[in-house]
């Protein structure tokens, strides 16, 4: 009577659910389906940065934790000089007792070990551009993140929504700050549970998918043309070229730099044309790099030395030209500045501001009403199953809500 399970029996029991818990969620998703929740349309994507069990003092690349180490022994070799050199004096050290001291020589002795042992046995996180990623300590599958609220360590929780009643077809904890590559990874689950309750693979083709500005990637980009799905997700310029936001408030038109629009395309000779009027022309010839066609433009040394605009063209005071390049679909058209054009369009500009009213009462629900602001627990495979759990009850609220009719 009047008991309570302890954090370690939750934890246990969450733990034990790495092969129920997607069966579960896809239960309760065609239960959803069955009493038509779904309107299957239109949908949104967005990630809640979310701080977990590890700690951010313990990440680091492998050359800083190492520096980290060498720092935590050279500490210890100064307290066991400074052990021995008081060691004949009274009880006390600079005012700390000796007891103390020695504690603190064997708390950094096991903290160079951990190290130590963690390094031999783990190999460095790469990026997908092959850089080194921070690997951390304490939880290796988590990641430092950005916030609003400062830096956390810990995981992404993506969610896909779907518009009619808010229901979550597809989450997903991912340890990726950067939404730049998240968006393949959400889809594809959320074809598999889709097609797990009876819909075709090609669900997504020609529905709307909306996401912010930090998914406007070119892997996140290619992915929607690969599915065929109606996306609109701007760049981070986009409310610049609203003439909307051109009164609103505060707001201060600013001299800047040229961006890639400012830079008109001449189809007919393959080159572009500069705000001055001056041409850049074809530097390398189309490659495929990473799957995606590379084209690259350059202008004449000649023509930039100059020119009265070479300040906002240059990206450095000393460039002698400007270059021009992006990634190309199939057909040679630019991805980027073809979805640029599309949020553009009175079209997107219509579509794109329901993006926020679909998925973000989602989160709100979930960190404010189910009180899920951190995770608990450490490893992607647990706190996955943590985010499927708080998902699955979001769903279950909204068959309560407004199914079972």
């Amino acid at each position: 009577c009047n008991q309570r399970p302890d954090h370690s029996t939750i934890a246990t029991f969450v733990s034990s659910m790495k092969d129920q818990i997607k069966p579960l969620f896809r239960d309760v998703l065609l239960v959803c389906e069955q009493e038509n929740l779904l309107g299957g349309t239109f949908f949104a994507i967005d990630g809640c940065k979310m701080p977990s069990n590890a700690s951010k003092e313990w990440s680091g690349q492998f050359s800083e934790l190492r520096k980290r180490k060498e720092k935590i022994e050279h500490k210890i070799k100064v307290l066991v000089e400074n052990h021995i050199d008081k060691d004949k004096e009274e009880n006390t050290v600079k005012g700390q007792p000796l007891g103390n001291r020695e504690k603190q020589i064997k708390r950094l002795h096991k903290q160079a070990e951990k190290i130590e042992k963690w390094l031999a046995e783990n190999d460095k996180k790469i990026g997908s551009n092959g850089k080194e990623l921070r690997s951390n300590i304490t939880d290796n599958d988590s990641t430092k993140m950005y916030t609003s609220h400062g830096t956390v360590q810990g995981y992404n929780s993506q969610a896909m929504v779907d518009s009619k009643h808010q229901v979550i077809v597809h989450g997903e904890a991912l340890g990726r700050g950067p939404d730049n590559e998240n968006l393949p990874p959400v889809v594809d689950g959320a074809k598999e549970n889709l097609a797990s309750i009876g819909e075709s693979p090609d669900y997504f083709k020609d529905k709307i998918l909306t996401a912010d500005s930090s998914y406007h990637s070119i892997p996140n980009l290619n992915k929607c043309s690969e599915e065929k799905i109606d996306a609109y997700i701007p760049d981070n310029r986009f409310r610049n070229r609203d003439k909307r936001f051109a009164s609103r408030v505060g707001y201060r038109p600013r001299s800047k730099k040229f961006t890639f629009a400012d830079y008109k395309y001449d189809r007919e000779n393959d080159q572009f044309i500069c705000p001055n009027g001056k041409r850049l022309k074809r530097h390398i010839k189309p490659k495929l790099q990473n799957g995606k066609i590379l084209r690259a433009y350059v202008s004449n040394e000649s023509d930039c030395r100059c020119c009265q605009l070479r300040a906002k063209c240059l990206r450095y005071k000393d460039a002698k030209r400007r270059y021009l390049s992006y990634y190309a679909d199939a057909s040679g058209e630019n991805i980027s500045h073809t979805m640029i054009k599309k949020i553009d369009s009175e079209k997107g500009r219509e579509i794109y501001p329901r993006r926020i009213a679909i998925v973000e009462p989602v989160f709100a629900n979930i960190r404010t009403q189910k009180r899920m602001d951190k995770f608990n627990l450490r490893g992607k495979i647990k706190v996955n199953i943590q985010w499927l759990l708080y998902c699955m009850v979001h769903n279950i609220e909204k068959v309560a809500n407004f199914g079972l009719a």
